[in-house]
């Protein structure tokens, strides 16, 4: 030590100065790396998957329907029964559609398990896409990957004069073009484009691993009613008009299953086995099972999607033939009539589908031309080429 003081003593002045700051520098390196060592290991920092998720916007808990409250009042669009404070909550908005997509990598998606109607029909190249209705279902609910708007979901959604969310859409000119039409038809449309975050996000790491940015967006049911609100699309519309006035509701009756029709296979494109759909009928829960190969579940509580009724509707395809790359826009013609399955109870109904204009709503007719009565819940509406194979 004394060696050291020595040492020191005959140094310079500016030479002490460099050692002094030296000495400081180690000093302060070292106590920081026991301060964090320390720390650390009482309170471990966050991974980088763990911060990006915390920084996501999320859905909240919402409304929850009381379980020892009866369910008396039936939803309008799918006849499921809820409680009178759920009724009062559906009674202050109008019905929301949101685009979402069913590219393998986007699987398992969230929010379909809780949606009162869902429409599938193929986007392009054989892949299927899905919009799902949600009004009657009080809880807020996380939804994507949301994608692209398509002209024929237009005509469906027309008939609930509902709240469309999507990313964008099919906007070259001609008879697919999806935007222009939003614009024509005075849909009150909540595109992401021009909407943005925190009501949209993307999460890149939603499947646990990296996936496209086109299998990323995400909303809740919340967040895009709010901004529907925002913009004056409650249940009324800033003339004062009801989204209700004009909707006519199904008509609805109560479980009779037992059926022996108990395994369905649907096909839209042949070309693409991965898109094939198999519904399997459940007679405890008296509801059809879904499965694309295997088990199709929702991200948001692992459960398998079940529909209390499923609609096969033929209808004819063409592509839009409009300069697109690919020629890969489609069109269906979603008014007049048509061929259709009904499969509800374990039981088939050969029947068909009328929509009378692309305003009109659709209805679905038995052999005898008796407006099928469907069981209350989830109604899953699958459209498909004319003359594909439906096994049953």
């Amino acid at each position: 030590m004394d060696k050291i003081i020595n040492t020191f003593q005959g140094l310079t002045n500016l030479q002490k100065i460099l050692a002094l700051i030296i000495l400081g520098v180690v000093f302060y390196g070292t106590s920081a790396s026991v301060s964090y060592a320390l720390f650390n290991k009482v309170n471990p920092l966050p991974t980088t998957k763990e911060v990006a998720t915390s920084q996501l916007p999320g859905s909240t808990n919402g409304f929850v329907e009381d379980p020892t409250e009866p369910k008396t009042e039936v939803c309008p669009l799918n006849g499921s029964k809820h409680t009178k404070a759920a009724e009062a909550l559906w009674e202050t908005r109008r019905p929301l559609a949101v685009m979402i997509e069913n590219h393998t990598e986007a699987r398992p998606q969230s929010g379909l398990f809780n949606a009162d109607i869902i429409y599938e029909a193929v986007a392009e190249g054989g892949i299927t896409r899905f919009m799902a209705l949600f009004y009657c279902n009080p809880g807020d609910v996380q939804i994507g990957p949301v994608r692209s708007a398509r002209t024929y979901y237009l005509d469906w959604l027309e008939e609930y004069d509902a709240l469309y969310a999507h990313v964008g859409g099919a906007n070259t000119p001609g008879p697919a073009d999806a935007l222009s039409q939003i614009i024509k038809y005075g849909v009150k449309d909540l595109n992401q484009f021009s909407i943005g975050f925190p009501v949209f996000w993307r999460d890149y790491q939603r499947l646990g691993h990296s996936v496209a940015t086109e299998h990323t967006m995400y909303s809740t049911t919340t967040k895009l009613w709010e901004v529907g609100a925002k913009r004056g699309w409650t249940a009324t519309d800033s003339a004062g008009i009801r989204w209700d006035k004009n909707f006519t509701p199904w008509k609805f009756k109560d479980d009779k299953g037992g059926g022996t029709t108990s395994n369905i296979t649907v096909n839209f494109w042949e070309s693409q086995s991965a898109y094939q759909v198999q519904w399997q009928y459940d007679k405890e829960t008296n509801s059809y099972k879904r499965k694309n190969g295997e088990s199709h579940t929702d991200l948001n509580n692992g459960k398998q999607l079940e529909a209390k009724v499923v609609i096969v509707q033929f209808q004819r395809e063409a592509n839009a033939n409009d300069g697109y790359p690919g020629n890969v826009h489609l069109l269906y013609g979603t008014t007049g009539s048509g061929s259709a399955l009904i499969f509800q109870d374990g039981n088939v109904i050969e029947g068909k589908w009328i929509k009378a204009s692309r305003t009109a709503r659709s209805k679905y007719l038995d052999k005898n031309s008796k407006e099928v009565e469907f069981n209350g819940g989830q109604i899953w509406i699958q459209t498909v080429p004319e003359g594909s194979k439906v096994n049953y």
